[in-house]
């Protein structure tokens, strides 16, 4: 459309001009201009028109050049950066960490938001194992785009706790908690965090202001939950303390067998064994599980032969149960019936032999004066829970 109107107006200024240079009276002008008097024809005046109006356009031309070749080098600083950005993209997908990295810092520096080029720069170098290198690409994408701290800070955190480098993670986590209060995401990365350090408190504190956010979900929540408040149990010092802290638990989360454990050893830690017998008998009554059939084995009632007829009538429907055997072992022990707990911890060692099962056994030989064989089960036990055998230490000998 626009090439056919530019075509039209030529022809319509071709004519007008091949009529007044034909016409054999061209036509007159003068121009009197404080006194200064011009005289030409009219083709005259038309061509100087024209070459005033070729002036004017090219100045304009010659004075947005600048403009127009800057705009054309960013066309095409911008083409090339996107290219090296998609092929170093590519090329860390395939593997290509190295080549993908290089091609990347290219088009951090061909591009004018070179932000994510930065970001992808620094987890190309994290796959390398070079973290020096990686937050030197962090550092930059920080310093260039200021306004982009909470991505760079994400992006550090998620890469230090891959590296399993907790205290620094811990520190740029507190860091973008500091500069952006109630961060979804860099909350639920720090309850992560606590968990694995194991740091109740802090946890304890931070789950009020996981909850609302729905980044983690209700399963999770759950297990943090439990955990810190098995730990609130195991910091009693009182059975009356113990209890007050029981009634705070959710009812939703006292089936949870690490709160479960936490609880019934705390009432043992505070000689309260009459109540851990009777309620756990109760809950192992509700359901069975193994977990809490083996803290059976451990309470000390105040019956102990009570307590022995009520594991071996348990024994009767779970005859084969490893972990009834080796409570109902136990509890011929502190019932001096000897025999009685050697055979079972012997069929529990037949059945699942167990590290706890051959300290028992070994304590049993002991008791019954069968010394060498008793060495050997804990021999035993410990060559379960350790990669290699220990060795003898030549150079020690017994004392006379």
């Amino acid at each position: 459309m626009k090439f056919a109107s530019i075509v039209v107006l030529a022809l319509v200024l071709s004519a007008f001009a091949a009529h007044l240079l034909l016409d054999a009276d061209p036509g007159y002008v003068l121009i009197d201009f404080r006194g200064n008097i011009f005289e030409m024809s009219v083709p005259v005046l038309f061509g100087l028109f024209f070459l005033l109006g070729f002036a004017l356009w090219l100045g304009w031309v010659i004075i947005n050049a600048p403009r127009k070749l800057g705009e054309a080098a960013a066309r095409l600083r911008a083409g090339r950066a996107g290219r090296e950005l998609t092929l170093g993209m590519i090329q860390i997908a395939e593997g290509n960490f190295a080549h993908g990295e290089k091609l990347l810092a290219r088009a951090a520096k061909a591009s004018d938001v070179p932000l994510f080029s930065y970001l992808q720069a620094a987890r190309a170098a994290h796959l390398q194992g070079q973290d020096q290198r990686r937050d030197e690409w962090l550092r930059l994408a920080y310093e260039l785009a200021p306004e982009a701290a909470n991505a760079v800070l994400l992006t550090q955190a998620e890469l230090q706790l891959d590296r399993q480098q907790d205290e620094q993670a811990l520190a740029t986590l507190r860091r973008l908690d500091e500069n952006s209060k109630d961060h979804s995401y860099a909350i639920a990365l720090l309850g992560r965090l606590y968990y694995r350090l194991e740091d109740w408190k802090q946890l304890a504190a931070l789950l009020p202001r996981i909850k609302p956010h729905g980044r983690v979900n209700q399963e999770m929540i759950d297990k943090w939950s439990a955990r810190v408040f098995a730990e609130n149990l195991r910091r009693t010092t009182t059975g009356e303390a113990l209890l007050v802290e029981w009634k705070r638990i959710p009812k939703s989360l006292k089936g949870d067998l690490t709160l479960l454990d936490a609880y019934y050893r705390s009432l043992m830690r505070n000689n309260m064994h009459e109540k851990a017998e009777k309620d756990l008998a109760a809950d192992l009554n509700a359901e069975w599980r193994g977990p809490l059939v083996r803290l059976f084995g451990l309470v000390e009632g105040p019956d102990a032969s009570k307590q022995l007829k009520r594991a071996e009538a348990w024994l009767r429907e779970h005859d084969e149960d490893t972990d009834l055997l080796l409570t109902a072992a136990r509890l011929c022990l502190r019932n001096s019936l000897w025999g009685k707990a050697r055979s079972y911890l012997e069929t529990v060692i037949a059945l699942r032999p167990t590290p706890d099962a051959y300290q028992v056994y070994g304590r049993l030989l002991m008791q019954l004066g069968e010394g060498d064989a008793a060495t050997e089960a804990y021999r035993a036990g410990l060559r379960m829970v350790a990669d290699d055998a220990l060795p003898a230490i030549p150079h020690l000998k017994p004392r006379r």
